[in-house]
């Protein structure tokens, strides 16, 4: 499977009417469908009540205010009685909205909670390869602003979008009940409005898709600008890069500009469409009520269910814009979640309850880019016990040896055996317990020295102790205030490079696995933890098949046989006295470091 990531991918725009999508969405929402359920069901007590004000307006007006067939002090009474009614319909249209806002917050936080835990669980399943070809702000994003684009939509919109489709239909419906005459005159605007709307929102969107594309040009270069910045002073290209970012800039500023003359034209035109509806309930319901075909509570009434009419729609433009994203971040998640391992599990991985640690590379061939081969046909086997040292230049794939026996990548050719079991048929979490590896870059967790070491693992103090005295950290340990307890890290102790590998080799003890690999763990380590380093790592190594990948000639003498790489290829292998004294491979590699050593 081949993994890609453009610059701009970010930017791709979701349709709104993709009805597989949306399939995939609800999937998601169907466990918390009664606070969807309830939240609908508000809607109708928020619908209800915003359509109800209107009408008693127009009861007060018809039936108190302008009847003087009826005593003053019945239509003050009648008025008095109105304005409760009003108050409480007000009221119950708060708690209705309110408790709809809270429903679709648990429901939309839930939601999204669950989505969440899907798409990381699903990412830690995936093989190195993917992470490797895919930044890591990247896949943050679809864990923080994607979900957060699709709570937005399930929160303030879908819900909203079905309130305002409901409340256009019953406007439409009171005021074809209020005066059927004057409703089917103003009918006539209808269509004019929904060819605006339409035209709006393909032009909008349109417009939406260019700004975001140019916004992430404009992230993309200055994220390179500021990464290469002592390139660029360094050989004085600030005023080409000024020019390219002006560029740039400039060609966001027009498509910012023209998404303005869209809303700069749309909003007043609705504006126009909003005036003409009100002048034409004026004009003709006017001419009605001096006829005496329609009351004056009516003509008030048309006027605020006209105002709530064009409401919705003045808030259209932002409402797609919200779906659109979501939809976007939809199908980038959904993306994601399909992307499968490029590392196939066996139908029954297999798990032996032990294991001697035999180890053999049998005529494989890997490459990570196809028809770039950093592995060449190579085969070597490792003894239970054995300790093997891999030497070579930079580049010759040793690393790439200890991914593929982790396991992080399956060989082009050729079998990886461990007790002659195909790794490809053996359960990847069982393999990696019973593979402990130490590499040059220890990541260190928030916390402290304990939960460093651990990891999780539960064990008492005594056991932790012992492991803590063999990986040489007692001395460390014994002088913190807080012992194990004390936490390192950003804003608390520091560890040296040395300390680090220490920790690491602590980590190892702890899980005390058959098969240990050293991947340059003694590189770039301060002369003072040097020596406690190397008792470390020879507790380490005790009774375990072990692979060594290291330069430093004290690691690679306690080996029991070094294997020369070049180029993929195993050129040479023995003690460091036969290879020395053959004067080959392994033996300028030692004099070029002598002399890098010394010329230091």
């Amino acid at each position: 499977m081949r993994y890609g990531y453009g610059y701009f991918e970010e930017d791709r725009l979701g349709e709104v009417a993709d009805l597989r999508l949306w399939q995939r969405i609800m999937a998601y929402v169907v466990p918390y469908w009664q606070g969807m359920a309830l939240a609908v069901f508000l809607s109708f007590g928020v619908i209800g009540a915003s359509l109800l004000l209107p009408y008693l307006v127009r009861i007060g007006v018809d039936d108190y205010i302008t009847n003087a067939t009826i005593p003053v002090t019945a239509r003050i009474s009648g008025l008095t009685t109105l304005a409760a009614i009003f108050g409480i319909a007000v009221l119950a249209g708060f708690a209705a909205n309110y408790f709809q806002v809270t429903v679709l917050e648990w429901t939309g936080q839930n939601t999204m909670h669950r989505l969440r835990q899907h798409i990381y669980k699903h990412m830690l399943g995936l093989d190195l390869a993917y992470f490797n070809a895919n930044p890591s702000g990247k896949l943050v994003t679809r864990l923080t602003n994607d979900v957060q684009n699709m709570h937005e939509m399930f929160t303030s919109v879908i819900v909203t979008l079905f309130n305002d489709a409901i409340r256009v239909i019953g406007i439409l419906g009171l005021l074809y009940w209020l005066n059927w005459r004057l409703a089917l005159l103003m009918s006539l605007l209808l269509p004019v409005i929904l060819v605006v709307t339409l035209l709006f929102s393909r032009l909008a969107r349109d417009v939406f898709r260019d700004i975001r594309t140019k916004l992430a040009k404009i992230n993309a270069y200055l994220q390179e600008a500021v990464s290469g910045i002592s390139l660029i002073q360094l050989f004085q290209r600030e005023e080409v890069v000024g020019r390219n970012f002006a560029a740039l800039n400039g060609s966001y500023l027009e498509a910012a500009l023209r998404q303005i003359r869209i809303f700069g034209i749309f909003l007043p035109l609705l504006d126009v469409l909003s005036s003409a509806a009100t002048a034409i309930i004026i004009g003709y319901g006017g001419l009605l009520v001096l006829r005496g075909e329609m009351t004056i509570g009516i003509l008030v009434a048309f006027l605020s269910y006209m105002r709530l009419f064009f409401q919705p729609l003045r808030e259209l433009s932002q409402k797609y814009s919200i779906v659109q994203s979501a939809m976007a971040s939809a199908e980038r998640i959904f993306q994601l979640l399909d992307t499968e391992s490029s590392l196939a599990l066996a139908p029954k991985p297999l798990a032996p309850g032990a294991i001697k640690g035999t180890l053999e590379f049998c005529g494989v061939d890997f490459g990570y880019d196809p028809g770039k081969p950093v592995i060449r046909d190579l085969s070597l086997r490792v003894a239970p016990g054995e300790t093997v040292a891999i030497v070579g230049a930079t580049g010759a794939g040793k690393s790439t040896l200890v991914n593929l026996l982790e396991r992080m990548y399956d060989p082009n050719r050729g079998r990886i055996l461990l007790d002659g079991l195909d790794l490809r048929d053996l359960d990847p979490t069982w393999l990696r317990r019973k593979i402990g590896l130490v590499m040059q870059e220890i990541y260190l967790v928030p916390g402290t020295i304990r939960e460093n070491i651990l990891l999780g693992t539960v064990m008492d103090e005594a056991d932790l102790g012992a492991i803590v005295e063999r990986a040489q950290l007692a001395d460390l340990v014994g002088r913190l205030p807080q012992g194990v307890d004390t936490r390192i890290g950003e804003g608390s102790l520091d560890l040296s490079a040395g300390q680090r590998q220490l920790l690491a080799l602590a980590r190892v003890m702890v899980r005390d696995p058959e098969i240990l690999v050293l991947d340059e763990a003694t590189a770039n380590i301060d002369s003072e933890t040097e020596i406690l380093v190397e008792r470390a790592i020879e507790a380490t190594l005790s009774q375990r098949t072990s692979i060594v990948i290291a330069h430093r000639l004290s690691t690679i003498q306690r080996a029991d046989r070094i294997v020369v790489m070049d180029v993929g290829r195993i050129v040479e292998e023995g003690s460091h006295e036969m290879l020395m004294a053959a004067k080959g491979f392994y033996h300028r590699l030692q004099n070029l470091q002598y002399l890098q050593w010394n010329g230091s």
